[in-house]
């Protein structure tokens, strides 16, 4: 299924809620909806450059946890980030979305890929348990707004409701 051919700087979230909604019918597995949902975010938004998961895993020098990648769209990533860290890691302990207009002007940003200059990271929470965290970078400065925020939310709270964790 092509879902959406044309790439929108404006997007309809309200559509793309039921096409997450569509995509995941029938799967609860994590792997996939993941993978599903990292492809429709990519496939069907204007200006990115790299979309994917970070999922919550204890930490591999043995104190608290770190974030380690999972199905995304885009070039190679950082495999691992630790909480507190970077907009991902910031964005795990804060378990708020965080919107960066310019990611070089963030405190601590991780570039994981030089191109990257602005981005959005919306916490992935489930029964108040954080599981992890969605990310979503450009090359445009500025690339998300409030109305982005909202809309990401409500895609990723369909992930949510149609996956098994």
């Amino acid at each position: 299924m092509h879902i959406n051919p044309e790439r929108s700087d404006r997007p309809d979230y309200d559509l793309l809620v039921r096409q997450v909604t569509s995509v995941l019918e029938g799967e609860r597995d994590l792997t996939a909806n993941a993978s599903q949902f990292s492809a429709l975010v990519y496939d069907t938004l204007s200006s990115l450059n790299w979309a994917g998961f970070y999922f919550t895993v204890p930490s591999k020098k043995g104190e608290g946890q770190d974030l380690l990648v999972g199905p995304f769209q885009g070039k190679p990533a950082c495999a691992r980030i630790p909480f507190g860290r970077g907009v991902c890691g910031t964005t795990a302990v804060k378990r708020e979305t965080i919107v960066v207009p310019d990611v070089h002007a963030f405190p601590g940003h991780i570039a994981c890929d030089s191109a990257s200059a602005s981005e959005i990271v919306i916490p992935v929470i489930k029964d108040d348990k954080l599981i992890g965290v969605f990310d979503i970078d450009s090359p445009k400065p500025d690339r998300f707004s409030e109305e982005d925020r909202a809309g990401l939310e409500a895609m990723l709270a369909a992930f949510i409701a149609a996956t098994d964790f």
